[in-house]
Order: structure tokens, then sequence, then C-alpha cells
């Protein structure tokens, strides 16, 4: 095995000084662009990677980034959050940083675990995820002007275009029309919306994008919205007592745009039971459970979303914080989530047998 490549063999493949490397490497935003081009593409071509543990001597930071592990409320919606993780970590390690994981019962109690990781010089920065209308976390992190970003956007506490504030997400409203055009072009004419309560950010997001796809292809008034949706929390067996009762008292309805897998199972498994397996049911988040039952689901690109946080805290290749105050509309990233199509699996639903004893 041939010896690992070192700074001083980048600086003489890219003819640069070893100094040049370095403030690539740690203040990439110091470096001229075409300068830092061709120490990267140096660094690329050699396969160089910073000794992790020699940077944190020498910076005395942590190199490390925080996050909270929510509590797995099923395990439909949960594996969400676990994929993310994993891209996060998977990126941050290329980048030479380490994640560590905490747990929280509450928003008030997470952010005592970030003053004490903060406090103990154990973290650098923080990512946030399921955020939420009066979320107090970012108004403290903003206020104590500790380095962070969310996954999801501010919803109603900070300003969207608050540069102090980071954030990436997935464009929910976009995913949600996609869908709901892909079935007004099948043929569908009275698409039915299965939401969460409001007020929901990411809810309120998804069913917009319903909306205004149903306003603008078949002219639907806000009466004619109202009477089209329906409203539950996260959770299979409610979702499939709703949706029995609304294919029972509205049987014309022709397709159904839900606002997670967990609610579009319900209804898959409600359709079944009313005779309708065909019915088109579009759930979103594509977990392991749409594929395997084989509804469509709208896919958020959890990759793009865990690059777009670091980048937002390290910038396009840097391997350590910014340490920067970006302008407005430099600190967001809204990824377009894709919109995949499947042929719905006749679910078997079998009616208790009355002649067994």
């Amino acid at each position: 095995m041939g010896l690992l490549p070192t700074v001083e063999d980048v600086a003489l493949l890219a003819s640069v000084s070893r100094q040049t490397v370095s403030n690539v490497l740690n203040t990439p935003t110091i470096v001229k662009p075409a300068t830092r081009q061709r120490v990267e593409n140096a660094i690329a071509q050699l396969g160089y990677r910073q000794n992790a543990s020699a940077r944190r001597l020498r910076t005395q930071k942590s190199s490390t980034i925080g996050i909270r592990l929510d509590p797995m409320v099923n395990g439909i919606s949960g594996s969400v959050l676990d994929r993310f993780l994993h891209a996060l970590t998977e990126q941050a390690d290329v980048r030479g940083m380490r994640v560590l994981l905490f747990t929280a019962a509450t928003p008030e109690a997470e952010i005592e675990q970030i003053r004490r990781l903060r406090d103990g010089s154990d973290v650098d920065a923080f990512v946030l995820t399921a955020t939420f209308h009066g979320d107090p976390r970012t108004e403290w992190l903003i206020a104590n002007q500790v380095p962070f970003v969310t996954f999801g956007r501010p919803w109603g506490i900070d300003d969207m275009n608050d540069p102090q504030h980071l954030w990436v997400d997935v464009d929910g409203s976009a995913g949600v029309r996609a869908a709901t055009n892909h079935l007004i072009e099948s043929g569908a004419t009275r698409v039915h919306y299965l939401g969460w309560p409001s007020p929901s950010g990411t809810g309120d997001d998804r069913r917009r994008g319903w909306a205004d796809a149903m306003r603008e292809r078949l002219g639907s008034d806000d009466a004619a919205l109202e009477n089209l949706q329906s409203i539950t929390v996260e959770d299979v067996s409610k979702a499939t007592a709703v949706v029995a009762e609304l294919l029972e008292r509205q049987p014309t309805i022709d397709a159904l745009v839900c606002v997670s897998d967990s609610l579009a199972l319900g209804a898959m498994i409600a359709a079944a039971s009313a005779g309708r397996p065909q019915l088109p049911i579009i759930g979103f988040d594509n977990t392991p459970i749409a594929q395997a039952v084989g509804f469509s689901s709208i896919e958020q690109s959890l990759g793009l979303v865990a690059a777009g946080a670091l980048e937002l805290l390290m910038g396009a290749t840097g391997s350590d914080l910014v340490g920067r105050r970006p302008f407005p509309g430099e600190a967001h990233r809204l990824i377009t989530p894709e919109l995949v199509i499947r042929r719905p699996n006749q679910l078997s639903i079998r009616e208790p047998n009355s002649t067994n004893t």
C-alpha cells in the first residue's frame, strides 16, 4: 500500500504554497476562486483527506455537528429521519466532520442539551429537525450566536429571508402539486386530499400544492376544495377509518393525494375494503412501506437535503464552519422532490369467517 497523500503533495500538484492549501481546506472564502478550484482539483485527483485529529488539536474545535435524535413515532414516517441521518453522517465524514446524536424530550430540553454541549466545546454547530410554528429553538440559537441549520423552514417564527436562520427544506407544495397534476392528467376529476390538522407548516405547505393544482386545472373554488379534503392525525388506523367513511359518503371520489405515506397506507386499506383496490393513491416520503405495498409517493431527496445543510454551514467544499454571515437569498436551499409512480398492488382484505367457532 502506498503512502497517503499529504498537504505538500497537493501543494506541489496545484503549484501553490502549503498555506494556500490549508486556506482552501479551512477558510476557502479567502482564496481566489481560480486558485481554489485548482487546489480542489488536486485534492480530488490525489484523494487527499485531512487528518481530523490533528485538525482538532490545531484549531481547538471539535469538528462535530450535533443533532437531536427524534423519538420514533412509527416505523413508517420515522424512516425519513433515519435516512437523513445516514446521509448527513456519510457526507459529514467526507468533510472530516463527525455527527453527535443526543436526545431530548421537549424543545426546551433540547435547548438545554445544546447549551451544555456548546459550553463544553463538544459541538461546533447544530442541525435541527422537525421545525414547527412558534419553535423556540431557533430564536434561542440566533440570540446566543450558535451556528445552526434547520431541516425545515422557520414556519412563522423568523423572517423567511432572514440570513441568520440557515435552512434547507423539501418543496412539499411543488411535490403535491405535481402529484395532483399527474392524477388529473390521468383522468381524475375528483381528487381528494387527506391531510393533517392545521396549523402545520409542513402539512399546510403540502395542501397548498393540491389546492393550487385543483384551482388551475379543474377550476375548483373554495367550497369545492373544502368538500374534497379530510383531516386526520398521523395514524394508519385513523386514516383507514376516515377514508372508509369518505368512500361510503362520496363514492365518486376517483383519486387521493395524502400528506404522508402513513395516511396513504390507511387510505389504501380502506379502498381495498370498499372493493376499490385500484383507486389511485399517492403518498409523501416514498418510505419502504410505499415501495413494498406498491403505492405511488413523493420522494424527498434526502441526500440533497444533507448536502444543502452542510454547504450552508461549511461552504461548497470546505471542511470547517464558514463563519460568515450570508446575504438574504444565500441562506436557504429548497429541494424539489420527485414523484414516483407505481401501479397499485391489490391488497387482500379478508373478512372474518362467521362459521368458525
